[in-house]
């Protein structure tokens, strides 16, 4: 008899996937850090710069539990080209926000300039 052909698979390679641990780490950490700024926010507990400041922190606390849970994103070997293109695209949108309020600001003081605040 002739032995059975091993069919190609589509692959079911789960070497970048998380565990649902993680997952579950991932989530009650994302929890968390969207409850802390709501908190803050809606019982007045910091000053108003205190609080942006604050909320932008534990903003950019999430964002990196979001890579790191649910992306996969982790200082590895095999993720050298998912790190670097995700730091070009880190600049790339820096440039554009930063440029983009440059730019406003600029034409505002230029096409507006009795509506600035004098010191």
């Amino acid at each position: 008899m002739n032995a059975p052909v091993k069919q190609p698979s589509h692959g079911s390679d789960h070497a970048g996937h998380g565990t649902v641990t993680s997952y579950v780490i991932g989530f009650v950490l994302s929890v968390i850090l969207t409850a802390i700024p709501f908190a803050l926010v809606m019982n007045h507990m910091l000053p108003a710069q205190t609080a942006i400041l604050a909320v932008v922190a534990i903003g950019v606390v999430q964002i990196l539990v979001h890579l790191f849970f649910f992306l996969h994103m982790n200082t590895s070997s095999g993720q050298v080209w998912n790190n670097t293109a995700f730091i070009f695209t880190v600049v790339v949108v820096g440039i554009l926000v930063v440029g983009s309020l440059w730019i406003m600001y600029h034409l505002n003081m230029n096409m507006m300039p009795g509506m600035m605040p004098t010191e």
